[in-house]
């Protein structure tokens, strides 16, 4: 193995970046996970320790500096030892299940790039996730919810039009956060009312939306874009009120303050929203496979998660409304 091991996470982090196109938040999340357990095995003494999975996940700070644990000498009992240290301090199993993950995933591609001469990871198994049912708002939450954002956006604010159009086409498409944020002005197409959304992995795809959505953004575009469009602007189909790109944290803000005003609606934030758009697609009628390829899933096996959703919901409708349930 050439290099440091600093150099080797170094051109890891790269190679996420560059040649498997993931996301910023995605490639900070792979080297976080990394980096605690290299400094897990560094404070336990690497494959040489006994490190029992009750230990601390990162050790406290003293005044000796401890040696660098070589790559090739981690071993599986080193990675079981961290994710035991994991579970022993409370972590959830999907949190255990992602670390995983991402030690098989770095270490994978370790081994093929000769960094390692033997995968660890091959033989780690990780704790099967328990399938939790994402919250949704029921029909009626997101029609009021929609409704509160038209009544704000009658004053003709530029920002409260923004917002508006912001919930219609979130709502609309089930588009992730960083995709709505990440649209240009030329990415809506009016004409075939489909906007073009650049997903995970740098894919791209064609959503469609309705016609409320259609003249939201069209109000948007014509009434109140214009009135915050600063030197930074660009392209940028959403701005902030200084004229810039509007980012997830305020998209994410906006969705929680507009949905206090729904009355017991559940806290959401615009995945919720995206989970919502797609349980109501199903509950609708809406093919699986169109469902998949509106919400940009790569397998389905994500996408039927909403099916399970919507039996659950059913069945509380039943339960409520039957005598003889």
């Amino acid at each position: 193995m050439s290099g440091s091991r600093q150099d080797v996470v170094d051109a890891y982090e790269r190679h996420l970046r560059l040649e498997r196109g993931r996301s910023a938040h995605t490639v900070r999340a792979y080297l976080a996970d990394l980096r605690d357990f290299l400094a897990h095995v560094d404070g336990e003494g690497g494959a040489h320790s006994s490190g029992g999975a009750g230990g601390a996940v990162t050790p406290p700070p003293d005044t000796v500096a401890r040696p660098e644990t070589p790559l090739q000498d981690i071993r599986l009992a080193d990675l079981r030892a961290w994710l035991g240290a994991l579970a022993s301090a409370g972590a959830a199993r999907s949190t255990v299940a992602r670390r995983s993950a991402a030690l098989r995933t770095f270490f994978g591609w370790a081994t093929r790039q000769g960094h390692v001469d033997l995968d660890p990871s091959l033989r780690l198994v990780a704790p099967k996730r328990h399938r939790t049912l994402p919250p949704v708002l029921a029909k009626d939450d997101a029609v009021g919810l929609l409704d509160v954002a038209a009544v704000a956006a009658d004053d003709d604010d530029p920002v409260h039009l923004r917002d508006r159009a912001i919930l219609e086409l979130l709502y609309a498409t089930g588009i992730r956060v960083g995709e709505l944020t990440g649209l240009d002005i030329d990415d809506v197409d009016f004409a075939s009312t489909v906007v073009r959304v650049i997903g995970k992995g740098d894919k791209e795809r064609r959503v469609p939306f309705g016609a409320p959505a259609s003249r939201a953004l069209q109000e948007w575009l014509e009434r109140g874009r214009p009135r915050l469009v600063a030197s930074g602007s660009g392209p940028s189909l959403f701005l902030g009120r200084r004229g810039r790109r509007i980012d997830p944290r305020q998209v994410r803000t906006l969705v929680h303050d507009m949905l206090t005003h729904v009355p017991d609606a559940p806290d959401l934030g615009p995945h919720g929203l995206r989970h919502s758009a797609a349980t109501h697609l199903l509950e609708g009628g809406a093919d699986l496979r169109m469902v998949q390829e509106l919400l940009g899933h790569a397998s389905l096996a994500t996408t039927q998660i909403y099916t399970h959703v919507s039996i659950e919901r059913l069945a509380a409708s039943y339960a409520q409304a039957h005598p003889r349930a």
